[in-house]
């Protein structure tokens, strides 16, 4: 594809995001449905998504930046409900779409379509989150739904390539394929792991948060390379590329709880960024395939009346194989529950809507897309991978919210749990703090030059400063969010805004005048910006 029309593309792409974001609309979706309709505008360039870039330059990040925003302790303890979903279930839907296209189009070879199967067997949750975040959804189903995401294009991938050896006659027996399976995944897992101690180790030493962050963004495309690129025992065996960014971004994620304020800070600002930048170029790309699948859907030997009706059934199939693997999955015994083994079964209406949170992405179009020319059926797989990606992000991404909301699935109960568990922390913060400040005195007096009494006075004053901030967070904390504009903290913050900008204006007014050098004017600035930024966050960070 050609580069200004990329730039085109991602332009109006970010466009629509923003103008999902303003009005809490669900921008993969907007995306989507406009770029099929561009694609429909004769005239139009053709951007046709290339696999490589998606799986190698696409991919990575993306896996990598969910991986460090998700909990340890939280995917472990959903370890459970992860591999059933992530793993268990894509070869289920292999599986079963596998056999009914097989059984519509007995033309088309059996391992090709296992092939299609592995194709549109993982979901993408990029959708389902953005969805459940903005309706707070349970924390648990929402570290279910990005867990799943993290893990199952490993298995689907692996899978996909087990299916294209069979289709080209290089395929083993089963054993093999399982041991191609365990080698990538133990591979991978340790590559990630490697790699996580090694750059963890790395940053610690830098203590430069700008390096610190470039070597953060490497990590993903690194790792991901070396283990797919590791053969250790032949060419037949190779490590997971997606489960080392994941086994990476898990390591380095719960790492960066102990790294420096700025370097959290400047990470969570970039990996933010790049998510809003990928995410919103490849849904634009799903769109704008629609071209491509109707080309190769004209030049495909069965007539285009059986190809629409075999794609619709994919597409129910799909959308319904997931439906009573949930069910039938969280009402096993309770060793092998879906929802862990110290867990009661999960209530109905969370399973419910985890069932419907099926929505494929561009990870399926990708794979469709590589699928090698000459491959018996590679243009009905492409046609109907692209008819399952759009259609359950259509379907379920337009029906979720509903779902949500007519069931009454929230995190209410979470919510009044996070009140208690925040007044403890803030409340160990605060003791920590006045601790502290009972062993400084001695201190100060030992290094800097003041008197006792100047010393008792400076520590007061922090005394004070602690002890105002604590209780303005604990009166803040149970407050609705009308409360929360109308307490006299919400005054105090508003009236240092206003003081903040009259500062701002004044130095900006300086720089007008000639009489301060630029940069000084952006240290002055960068300093009143993080002090404003620090007010909003102690105001906001709740009702965000």
């Amino acid at each position: 594809m050609e580069l200004l029309t990329l730039m085109g593309v991602l332009a109006v792409a970010l466009g629509l995001t923003a103008l999902a974001r303003r009005h809490s609309l669900p921008a993969p979706l907007l995306i989507v449905v406009v770029a099929l309709a561009v694609s429909f505008i004769p005239g139009m360039p053709k951007v046709e998504l290339q696999p490589e870039l998606i799986l190698t330059l696409v991919l990575p990040p993306l896996l990598y930046s969910t991986a460090l925003d998700s909990s340890y302790a939280q995917f472990r303890a959903a370890s459970r409900p992860i591999v059933a979903l992530g793993v268990v279930l894509v070869v289920v839907t292999a599986l079963v779409v596998g056999f009914v296209v097989h059984l519509l189009l007995p033309q088309l070879p059996t391992a090709s379509a296992l092939v299609l199967g592995a194709v549109v067997a993982p979901p993408d949750a990029v959708t389902a989150v953005a969805i459940g975040r903005r309706l707070g959804l349970p924390r648990r189903l929402m570290t279910v739904l990005t867990g799943e995401s993290l893990v199952n294009d490993a298995a689907a991938l692996t899978l996909y390539k087990l299916a294209l050896a069979a289709v080209l006659g290089a395929a083993g027996s089963i054993g093999h394929g399982l041991l191609i399976f365990v080698v990538a995944a133990v591979l991978g897992t340790s590559v990630g792991l490697l790699a996580g101690v090694l750059v963890g180790y790395i940053r610690r030493k830098l203590d430069d948060p700008l390096m610190e962050s470039v070597f953060g963004i490497i990590v993903p495309f690194a790792v991901y390379v070396i283990a797919e690129h590791l053969h250790p025992f032949s060419p037949d065996f190779s490590g997971s590329g997606v489960l080392a960014v994941v086994a990476a971004g898990l390591y380095l994620g719960n790492q960066s709880l102990h790294a420096g304020p700025a370097t959290r800070l400047q990470d969570s600002t970039v990996w933010a960024s790049l998510d809003v930048l990928l995410e919103t170029l490849v849904f634009a790309l799903m769109g704008l395939q629609l071209p491509f699948v109707l080309h190769n859907m004209d030049a495909a030997a069965p007539a285009n009346g059986t190809l629409a009706v075999t794609a619709l059934v994919v597409l129910a199939v799909v959308i319904f194989v997931r439906i009573p693997y949930v069910f039938l999955a969280a009402s096993l015994p309770q060793a092998v529950r879906l929802f862990g083994r110290e867990r009661a079964a999960p209530p109905w209406r969370h399973l419910a809507v985890l069932s419907w949170t099926g929505m494929r992405g561009v990870v399926t179009l990708a794979a469709a897309t590589g699928v090698p020319l000459g491959t018996p059926g590679r243009a009905e797989i492409q046609l109907f991978a692209f008819a399952v990606a759009v259609g359950t992000l259509l379907v379920q991404g337009m029906t979720l919210p509903l779902l949500i909301r007519t069931l009454g699935v929230n995190n209410d109960a979470e919510a009044a749990q996070d009140e208690v568990e925040e007044k403890h922390a803030r409340e160990e913060a605060m003791r920590a703090a006045m601790v502290r400040l009972d062993d400084l005195l001695p201190e100060i007096l030992s290094k800097v030059d003041i008197s006792r009494e100047h010393a008792d006075r400076l520590l007061a004053r922090l005394r004070a400063l602690v002890e105002s901030r604590y209780k303005g967070a604990i009166a803040a904390i149970s407050l609705s969010a009308e409360d929360r504009e109308a307490s006299p903290h919400a005054a105090f913050v508003k009236a240092r805004r206003e003081l903040l900008l009259a500062q701002r204006e004044a130095v900006l007014d300086c720089r007008q005048a000639g009489d301060v050098d630029d940069e000084v004017v952006r240290k002055v600035l960068r300093e009143l910006d993080l002090e404003e930024l620090a007010l909003t966050n102690t105001l906001t960070s709740r009702s965000g």
